[in-house]
């Protein structure tokens, strides 16, 4: 695991447990999505 992802995944962790509404978690939890997806990406395009 990359120094990015590990970040990337810190500070996604940092905002699920700072959300205060359903809403908010369903924000969150698309925006670490997005960035597990953007990282994979980056990834691949290494290969």
């Amino acid at each position: 695991m990359t120094a990015k992802t590990l970040a990337l995944l810190l500070a996604a962790a940092a905002a699920l447990s700072a959300c205060n509404t359903i809403a908010g978690a369903g924000e969150d939890v698309s925006a670490a999505g997005s960035a597990v997806t953007n990282s994979a990406d980056n990834v691949q395009q290494k290969m």
